[in-house]
């Protein structure tokens, strides 16, 4: 007999219904990559707040928390394998939807094809400098590896992400640990006197860094109690990612040498500790980023079911196809291939978001819900969505 539930009854899924530990491993591998964003990304992004850089990455978390209390509202009733195209169903209709739709998708396809250029050819030269000569096989083996983790199936795939997820997360901490117990504690460097944009813009753009956390979302269909696990787990997931970048970049506003090196995890790495760790760090670094793409590429074969009915491995396998396409178009000129379609993406993934913002107040209006507390937290995420619209349209590298 069927246990007892609060939830609404769902039929069953095709296949195995992924459980709480494996939707929580796919979650921290897709914040941004918890090692990626600790180690690479957050220092990177918050140097121009100089002595405020601890405090910026500190409110960038408190600034996320309305695009994710916003997720987690929908997902509270809606909880399918469209993710956030379902969201957008539920609060506009179909014709709203189908266009968010078509905006992520053509964001996220360009994603897959293009961040392989960023492993190969901008991090793990910053890591291994000199050792070039093995870039074009990386560049062809590592989105050929991803679609076959995820050709596979279900259960290879998230074998994959918790692994992945497990490991960075090991290391992100290990890197906090080290950088906490050497440099100066977050509120030591705070600086009255630097301009407040120098402050604003790296807050804003550390936490726009978050936003590859709605793709656990698009797994809702394949969960057994889709509304709790979705609750708990992205929101312990969030905060174990936070966590993990305040401690490895906080304490680093004082040091501003290695706030900016190249990669900053690597640089704390190989002073305090030695550059064998440095080594691993960026080894795992790179490893987060790709756990990144399969969570995107798992997401657009949802997707797909959700909207027009297609089976994930036959999507799986054109995704495949076009990564490979993508990767050998990029042997050609990788610098360029990743500027060419960077801008675009990042247009796309923004409008994509917007939308879901925009018309969360109509949902939470329709839900019963509180109209001000929904329009307020709208309010911020548009601003925090729009200003990563602006600035990929001013400066895309940014």
């Amino acid at each position: 007999m069927a246990a007892v539930t609060t939830e609404p009854v769902r039929p069953a899924p095709a296949k195995a219904a992924i459980g709480p530990w494996g939707f929580g491993g796919f979650a921290i591998t897709s914040f941004g990559g918890t090692l990626a964003l600790a180690a690479y990304v957050a220092p990177a992004v918050v140097v121009d707040a100089g002595a405020n850089a601890g405090i910026a990455t500190v409110v960038a978390v408190v600034v996320f928390g309305a695009p994710l209390a916003i997720w987690l509202s929908y997902a509270r009733t809606v909880n399918g394998s469209g993710g956030l195209y379902d969201f957008v169903k539920a609060a506009a209709g179909q014709r709203v939807a189908w266009a968010q739709a078509a905006i992520w998708t053509f964001s996220y396809v360009l994603y897959v094809v293009y961040t392989v250029v960023q492993i190969v050819y901008q991090l793990l030269p910053a890591v291994f400098p000199g050792e070039r000569q093995y870039q074009t096989a990386l560049t062809l083996l590592i989105p050929a590896l991803i679609a076959v983790v995820v050709i596979a199936g279900t259960r290879t795939w998230l074998i994959a992400a918790g692994v992945i997820g497990a490991g960075q997360l090991v290391l992100a901490l290990m890197l906090g640990g080290v950088t906490v117990s050497h440099l100066s504690p977050l509120v030591s460097g705070v600086s009255a006197h630097q301009p407040v944009d120098r402050f604003l813009k790296p807050m804003g753009q550390s936490s726009l860094y978050y936003v590859c956390g709605s793709l656990p979302l698009f797994l809702g269909g394949e969960l057994a109690r889709p509304a709790r696990t979705i609750r708990r787990g992205l929101l312990a997931a969030f905060g174990i990612t936070a966590v993990a970048v305040v401690l490895a970049v906080a304490p680093l506003a004082g040091s501003p040498d290695l706030l900016g090196a190249p990669v900053a995890g690597v640089a704390v790495a190989d002073r305090f500790v030695g550059t064998g760790l440095g080594h691993v760090i960026g080894i795992g670094i790179a490893a987060s980023v790709a756990g990144v793409i399969l969570a995107e590429y798992v997401a657009l074969t949802r997707l797909a079911r959700a909207v027009a009915g297609w089976r994930p491995r036959p999507v799986s396998v054109v995704i495949g196809v076009l990564m490979m396409i993508g990767a050998a178009i990029s042997l050609t000129d990788p610098n360029r291939f990743y500027d060419k379609l960077l801008r675009p993406s990042l247009v796309a993934l923004w409008l994509s978001q917007l939308i879901v913002f925009l018309v969360y107040p109509q949902f939470a209006r329709r839900q019963g819900r509180s109209l001000p507390a929904a329009a307020t937290l709208a309010v911020i995420a548009v601003a925090l969505a729009g200003y990563g619209l602006y600035t990929t349209i001013a400066n895309p590298s940014s």
